[in-house]
């Protein structure tokens, strides 16, 4: 078979949140498939630079902008200034998030709301400029949203993020029902228990958390970032131009099976 199917050259990929973890891995997966590629961050241009020499100092044309996805005159003049600058964008993962781990009756209206406009709204704010030039073009394109597993199921703490990963599944397939005529595919990618800077302090022996989630993973293991990217280059190449509409769980298992230890029979 040939890998054309999954090539990526000479392709735009715009992949917000990526200065750092899961969002870096996603995008140098794109980038090594041969995308142009575009990192948005929010916080400091220093954080955009650094990530930036990372991407280049592993052979990826990589270029950075400074915006936040909840603003809609930024993200739109981002874009205006992106396809002004490098080219049209062919491809969108929605990756920027974020996570309170409050319980819902201490969780007070601004924090709630802050995290559904910016793992829910963010991604509809984002995404409308971008596919709106898409279909200007008549080109086509790949949305990529990144769910959760939280988008199947409930957990203490996390209402205000299930609420809006919940939602991200449902939007995800909405537009990928509008937009499929225009040959605009839109999926999303559901991300496991990850080894990452912020799940380090879990990751110890004798932490109870830590073997929970190893004996609920049928795969006995956390996730590797760099795990993601196969999903990744599927759901942005021409090998998934007839699949739209769809989650792809990358979790080692844990959704097959939740609720028992995979060592049990």
């Amino acid at each position: 078979m040939s890998t054309e199917l999954f090539s990526l050259t000479g392709k735009i990929a715009l992949v917000t949140g990526a200065t750092h973890g899961l969002g870096m891995a996603m995008a140098m997966g794109l980038g090594k498939a041969g995308a142009t590629l575009v990192i948005n961050g929010h916080s400091s241009q220093a954080k955009v630079d650094a990530a930036l020499a990372q991407y280049r100092g592993a052979g990826i044309n990589a270029h950075g902008y400074l915006f936040d996805v909840t603003n809609e005159l930024e993200v739109n003049n981002a874009v205006n200034n992106i396809e002004a600058d490098i080219g049209p964008i062919d491809i969108l993962v929605n990756n920027a998030g974020i996570i309170r781990r409050t319980p819902l009756l201490d969780m007070d209206l601004a924090e709630w709301e802050l995290v559904i406009k910016t793992d829910l709204t963010g991604v509809f704010t984002m995404t409308k400029p971008v596919v709106q030039r898409m279909v200007e073009r008549g080109q086509g394109g790949k949305i990529i949203n990144i769910c959760s597993m939280m988008s199947e199921l409930g957990r203490n703490s996390v209402g205000a993020y299930a609420a809006a990963k919940g939602g991200l599944k449902m939007l995800t397939r909405n537009m990928a029902t509008e937009w499929a005529k225009h040959n605009i595919q839109v999926n999303g990618i559901g991300p496991g228990y990850f080894a990452t800077s912020q799940t380090a302090p879990i990751r110890v022996d004798g932490n109870p958390m830590n073997e929970f989630i190893i004996s609920r993973t049928p795969a006995g293991r956390w996730g590797d970032p760099d795990d993601l990217q196969g999903a990744t280059i599927f759901l942005a190449a021409n090998a998934s131009n007839f699949v739209t509409g769809q989650i792809v769980y990358v979790d080692g298992g844990i959704l097959a099976t939740i609720g028992r230890p995979s060592n049990e029979s």
